[in-house]
């Protein structure tokens, strides 16, 4: 792992830890059995936006690199190469820590060039994976974010931020506060076999209907759908009814994309799994990372149909949403922090 070009010393300013500041952790119990821990003291904690992006956000907030949801399509794999880590089992096991996240996003934020931008979180990996319970960084970024009045948005697949609903409602009470759950499908076959590392679907949507019954709206992201694995007429259709029926404000489709460092590791499970289905994807993933617009715009009239027949509707611009976009190293805080989005 090369963390020496990114300690401080001949990296300089554009480092993006201190020097000496990586621990790495083996943790020999159950929830954590084949995880490593590579906790780091970061110089900076909030990334910028490119401003092409199509994504209603500017910043972003990343505590962990890498997540042991393990989810084989993880558009997030390849970043792990930054570190010469592997994107495969290394992403799901071998976990960065910026263990003081909190504290450098208070002195971020209290910096005279911040103007209290939104910020979102759960862009890049999911800040309430496994690691979360051990670690407790989130309780700490969302008082800096309420102390200051900050807005921000959560995306998740982690049940873990039921943990936090005292925090996320003080901080509603003072500042703008979005929340989604990611349940692209609520087949339990599939769920076992593409995530296997995350809460099943229904404890999502169990969360999704806390948190709203709590007075926190919270929205759905439908991604991702699967082609040819959850994309069918049924699927389609038992997902969104589960959707409506958690209590969820809004839901919005977003089909698989199989970007560099996810796309290899999709296909190997693909192959290993289903290899009458590998020349279709090639066929429909001939043309870059994204399905081709005609399948998208399919999915995406499917499911806001029936989002209308259960009642709910697509995510209002401004609520929390999946930037789907692999993390740049972080830079040297707000000016010059940068995060890649895909869109």
């Amino acid at each position: 792992m090369r963390w020496e070009n990114l300690t401080e010393g001949p990296a300089g300013p554009a480092a993006l830890f201190g020097a000496g500041a990586v621990v790495t952790r083996t943790i020999d119990t159950p929830e954590f059995r084949g995880i490593t821990f590579h906790e780091v003291r970061a110089r900076s904690i909030v990334n910028r936006v490119p401003g092409a992006s199509r994504m209603p956000f500017e910043w972003t907030v990343n505590p962990y690199r890498g997540c042991s949801h393990a989810c084989v399509y993880c558009f997030a794999r390849k970043t792990h190469s930054y570190l010469d880590l592997d994107t495969g089992l290394g992403f799901d096991s071998q976990i960065v820590v910026k263990t003081n996240a909190p504290e450098v996003l208070r002195r971020e934020l209290a910096a005279p060039r911040w103007t209290g931008a939104h910020i979102a979180m759960g862009t890049n990996v999911d800040c309430y994976q496994r690691a979360e319970g051990r670690y407790r960084l989130m309780p700490g970024i969302i008082e800096a974010l309420r102390d200051r009045a900050n807005p921000f948005s959560i995306l998740t697949k982690g049940t873990l931020i039921l943990r936090d609903l005292p925090l996320l409602r003080e901080a509603a009470e003072v500042t703008e506060v979005g929340i989604s759950v990611s349940v692209g499908f609520t087949d339990t076959p599939l769920w076992r076999t593409v995530e296997p590392g995350t809460p099943s679907p229904a404890a999502r949507l169990n969360a999704v209907r806390t948190l709203t019954d709590a007075g926190i709206e919270c929205g759905v992201l439908m991604a991702p759908v699967i082609p040819f694995l959850g994309d069918s007429p049924a699927q389609l259709r038992a997902t969104v009814r589960a959707v409506a029926e958690s209590g969820a404000t809004s839901v919005t489709p977003l089909v698989l994309h199989l970007r560099p460092g996810a796309r290899e590791w999709f296909t190997a499970w693909l192959g290993e799994h289903h290899p009458h289905l590998v020349e279709r994807y090639e066929r429909m993933y001939a043309g870059g990372s994204y399905a081709p617009t005609w399948y998208q715009r399919m999915i995406t009239r499917q499911v806001h149909e029936l989002a209308a027949e259960f009642g709910i509707g697509p995510a209002r611009r401004g609520a929390a949403r999946r930037a789907t976009a692999p993390e740049l190293p972080d830079g040297p805080g707000p000016a010059g922090a940068t995060q890649l989005t895909l869109l």
